[in-house]
């Protein structure tokens, strides 16, 4: 289904032509200004170059010309050439009605689905989840359930960090306590215990991480377990597999509370059989070369404006990098899943790390020419202080307690003023928490760093998760009081709208070319607003005449249609109640 802004610029390529001025320019945008119209075109300002003409007068001519449309109610020109437009309410209202009968209300399929894989957890195996893992895995999330709604295939990755050192660093603590166990007898022959070693892998890893930090022939042990690991040790493999195991448990468990889900759950430890042969093909095509020891592939260009340094491939020590592993993944991406674009979701301090990966990657041929990769970086989740969140004594927060004591809050707001059983209130209050911690995230441009404040992410007031949660459950229940009434929303028919849902598709490709989920959060913020405003100054059940409140029932629910589409593309539902 075409978006009014298509539409709109078909009626405005033809007035430009019956103005005398190449179509070209004629370009319909939603407006920046939707207190001023709904839509824009600032053609006139191009086109004003060319004419050698002002461009307020440009915008008259074409002005004058669309006075004719059907599908504009006003229109005006604006200096300095702003074309401004307000849709006919008869036209919004048809086109609202022929949206309300597409499955995805008027969201194109795309011509050519692509398979797009997004890498958005990050997390590091034997180290709880932290409030640095939060905006990763809300905006990945939310980057892939947008792809998928717009028809591509999507496939989510965890890749886990989980072949560095601080295997190693917990290998050698459960040396240190446990010498005992057969992992670390080199004589041993049978199989392994079944049963983990360990009942504390969330303490030995702090404990081991700060004992190396004070003592250098315990680092040195760890380095070496790291190494023993790498090249295949038997008994610290099978401890791998442990520390796998224990740790991957807790961190879909972790993530279920964010509901992110991932459709991979791989790590560095996937890519390391492709290491060797990668190594040696960028040898011997020339691509890599010696530098101070370390093998290195230059990935400099002619118009850089900065220092872009060598990506680096093996260390001095023949020791492989966060570059290797990233490589040798996207070598197995490609073998495995072909995938036309990778979308990487990373703090946006780590850019240049992937400028140089990208290059690499692109330079030496290691994947298709025509593969699309993509990085997202993301600014810091600030306390009010305006520094990185902490806990009250200081330390990092881990994510699991954020969530619970976000849960909490909301369940005495929801406890406190409404009456329904404790089970009832725990369960919606953990449905409004997950909106209040997601929306205010996703609410903020990715790059930008925003400060988490609870107080105002949990009110029901203002741009936040659970205002616009409130507006869909408002709306729910007047549905319900209209279908206990006898009556079928289904058959009710569009009239003259007061909302903004006709608006939908054009935000969601947008959102989509874009990677920007704040966009459909400023959308979802309008739309509410404009019902909630239709909903004070309208009698909708109490409306007498029956064809005009049918109307009211149509908006109602296409207005709850695409809030419910959007939250889901969030990440986050809405309660029947609350």
């Amino acid at each position: 289904m075409k978006k009014i802004a298509d539409i709109l610029t078909f009626e405005l390529e033809a007035a430009f032509e019956k103005a005398g001025y190449d179509k070209q320019y004629a370009k319909v945008t939603l407006s920046n200004r939707p207190d001023l119209c709904e839509y824009q075109c600032n053609g006139a300002m191009a086109a004003a170059k060319a004419y050698k003409k002002a461009p307020i007068m440009i915008a008259n001519d074409v002005v004058e010309v669309l006075k004719e449309s059907v599908c504009i109610e006003q229109v005006e020109a604006v200096n300095p050439g702003f074309i401004n437009i307000i849709l006919d309410g008869e036209f919004v209202a048809s086109y609202l009605g022929k949206m309300s009968e597409q499955e995805k209300l008027g969201v194109e399929e795309p011509t050519k689905q692509k398979t797009i894989i997004v890498d958005y957890g990050g997390a590091n195996v034997a180290k709880p989840l932290h409030v640095g893992h939060l905006r990763s895995a809300v905006i990945g999330e939310s980057v892939k359930r947008i792809g998928k709604y717009v028809g591509h295939k999507m496939i989510g990755d965890v890749h886990l960090g989980d072949w560095g050192y601080q295997m190693g660093l917990v290998i050698t603590e459960l040396k240190k306590r446990k010498p005992e166990l057969p992992y670390f007898d080199d004589q041993f022959e049978g199989e392994y215990p079944e049963e983990s070693p360990f009942t504390e892998l969330e303490e030995i890893y702090p404990t081991a991480s700060a004992y190396a930090k004070e003592h250098e022939d315990y680092k040195e042990e760890a380095l070496q377990a790291t190494f023993l690991l790498q090249n295949g040790h038997r008994g610290y493999t099978a401890i791998w597999k442990h520390i796998m195991n224990v740790s991957v448990a807790d961190l879909k468990k972790n993530y279920g509370a964010l509901n992110v889900e991932f459709d991979l759950w791989k790590g560095e430890a996937d890519a390391q059989p492709y290491i060797p042969e990668m190594v040696e093909y960028m040898k011997k095509e020339g691509y890599a070369h010696i530098d101070q020891g370390a093998l290195v592939v230059d990935v400099k260009e002619e118009n850089d404006t900065k220092e872009i340094p060598p990506c680096m491939i093996l260390k001095s020590d023949g020791a492989a990098l966060y570059d290797t592993t990233d490589l040798a993944t996207l070598i197995e991406r490609e073998k495995l899943y072909h995938p036309d674009e990778v979308i990487y979701l990373a703090d946006k301090r780590q850019e240049l790390h992937f400028v140089q990966v990208f290059r690499c990657a692109k330079k030496t041929k290691i994947i298709n020419e025509n593969m699309e990769l993509k990085f997202i970086g993301f600014g810091t989740m600030n306390g009010k202080d305006g520094k990185p969140f902490k806990t009250r004594d200081g330390g990092v927060m881990r994510l699991e307690s954020l969530i619970n004591d976000i849960n909490e809050e909301m369940y005495k707001k929801i406890a406190e003023n409404r009456t329904m059983s404790e089970e009832e209130a725990r369960k919606t209050a953990q449905m409004v928490a997950l909106s209040a911690m997601k929306y205010g995230d996703l609410s903020n441009q990715a790059a930008k760093d925003y400060v988490f404040d609870v107080e105002r992410f949990i009110s029901f007031e203002g741009n936040t998760g659970p205002y616009n949660l409130y507006t869909i459950v408002r709306i729910k229940s007047i549905l319900a009081k209209y279908a206990e009434s006898g009556k079928d929303a289904a058959k009710c028919k569009m009239k003259k709208p007061q909302t903004q849902s006709e608006k939908f598709n054009n935000v969601i490709e947008i959102a989509f070319e874009e990677l920007a989920p704040h966009k459909i959060c400023a959308y979802i913020y309008d739309l509410s607003n404009a019902f909630n405003r239709f909903y004070h100054e309208t009698k909708i059940l109490s409306e007498e005449n029956e064809d005009r409140k049918a109307g009211f029932i149509a908006l109602l629910l296409i207005t709850k249609r695409a809030l419910e589409a959007c939250i889901d593309m969030l990440g986050f539902e809405a309660p029947e109640r609350m």
